[in-house]
């Protein structure tokens, strides 16, 4: 059980209760949800992964693991004993707040692993979404990402990923993208309306943004993607792919301000985390003034280079989403400094980043709350804020900030 100080316990009560904007998941409609077989390996699907393979877990024995058409006594077996290793991470900790306050187990054992997977399995049902997201966390809106808008849920929000029009490396690309969208394109300016066309038809099917990464992105060059798009046009061969795609993105943004939708950012924690860095953005926010950006992740591990980022563009939003989990540690002490730097409604608290285990979001929820609990009462006992002043940032931080910067049609 975490122990809290007063002044915390004080935040926490006053946490409890507010209604909160999810501002980033990867959930996929309901209907898909409660069409899978879970069991409690379910709830280690995701971010484990990284822990488990870390650990020394095999690529190979971690999918058989999550695997739910394989024997769950089997799985157990691979599960065992590296969850000894990973269960003091934060990545682990969602999953065992989850067994606890949803499915009844203090802990996930040799006894029990069968029994949570039976009670898991009973309760993925139609209405598990709004048990879990809507009664139990307060969630009244999920910005959600997973390639698709037909969400069986009106609080189930989605943004869309850049890459569908911005990456294009063959003829056989466009011509399916053209097909779709019953277009014609001869040429780079056909391809523009095709782009802004697709963006327009995810706009009205409830998109609010589009999802990108950080990445070094050169000046657009007209010339250079006209000439590159030629000769994908024609086979490919020479192409300058790159020129292309930069070109692109620029475009993409610009029709992103258009029609007032927002450009979400990913930046640092993934894979060769060294190619995601926040810093790439760096030319890329002042040339888009009119866009609104949203900026992932803290830019892990670069958080204090993304507190800048954010200080110094009106048009940058700086987003916790993933940042409780990945470590508590980095992000009070990040969050810390940036109250410091950055103005209070130009930070996002929480989105939860899963897809699968719907169950892990309340346990991130709560670890988001405990990290903001923390800074903020360390400023109330130092004198530096009134408890009043604290519980306004928190809704800003929570429901504000997301909402205005989405323009999400919510009542306060």
């Amino acid at each position: 059980m975490m122990r809290y100080s007063s002044t915390e316990e004080k935040l926490l009560e006053f946490m409890a209760e507010i209604e909160v904007i999810d501002a980033h998941e990867h959930l996929p409609p309901e209907r898909v949800r409660v069409s899978f077989k879970v069991d409690v390996m379910t709830l280690f699907s995701h971010y484990t992964r990284t822990d488990f393979i870390s650990a020394g877990m095999s690529p190979q024995d971690y999918e058989r693991m999550i695997n739910p058409e394989e024997p769950l006594e089997e799985r157990w077996k691979i599960f065992k004993p590296f969850f000894k290793f990973i269960r003091y991470g934060s990545y682990a900790r969602p999953a065992l707040i989850a067994v606890k306050e949803f499915y009844g187990f203090d802990d996930i054992t040799d006894d029990n692993y069968m029994a949570i997977s039976e009670r898991m399995m009973a309760e993925n049902t139609q209405g598990i979404y709004k048990r879990i997201l809507w009664d139990k966390c307060h969630i009244r809106a999920v910005l959600t990402q997973a390639g698709r808008t037909d969400y069986d849920l009106d609080y189930l929000i989605p943004l869309m990923p850049m890459d569908t029009y911005a990456s294009v490396r063959s003829a056989e690309e466009v011509e399916k993208r053209a097909e779709n969208l019953k277009v014609q394109v001869k040429d780079l300016d056909d391809y523009l309306q095709l782009a802004r066309k697709g963006i327009e038809r995810w706009k009205s099917e409830g998109a609010v943004g589009l999802k990108t990464r950080a990445q070094p992105n050169d000046p657009p060059d007209r010339k250079a993607a006209e000439e590159a798009f030629k000769k994908i046009l024609n086979g490919g061969k020479g192409a300058n792919l790159k020129a292309l795609y930069d070109y692109l993105v620029n475009e993409i943004m610009e029709i992103c301000a258009d029609l007032d939708m927002v450009v979400a950012v990913h930046a640092g924690m993934w894979g060769d985390f060294r190619v995601l860095d926040p810093k790439h953005m760096i030319p890329v926010f002042p040339r888009h003034p009119r866009t609104r950006f949203d900026l992932y992740h803290m830019g892990m591990p670069w958080v204090r280079d993304t507190g800048v980022i954010g200080k110094n563009n009106q048009n940058v939003w700086l987003n916790l989403c993933w940042c409780h989990i990945i470590s508590p540690e980095m992000t009070c002490s990040a969050l810390d400094e940036w109250i410091d730097l950055v103005p209070v409604n130009k930070i996002i608290a929480f989105g939860g980043d899963y897809s699968r285990p719907v169950e892990k979001v309340y346990g991130h929820l709560l670890m988001a709350k405990e990290d903001i609990a923390r800074v903020l009462a360390r400023r109330i006992d130092r004198g530096l804020m009134g408890f009043d002043e604290a519980t306004f940032i928190i809704k800003r931080w929570f429901w504000d900030n997301p909402k205005e910067l989405y323009k999400l049609d919510l009542p306060d």
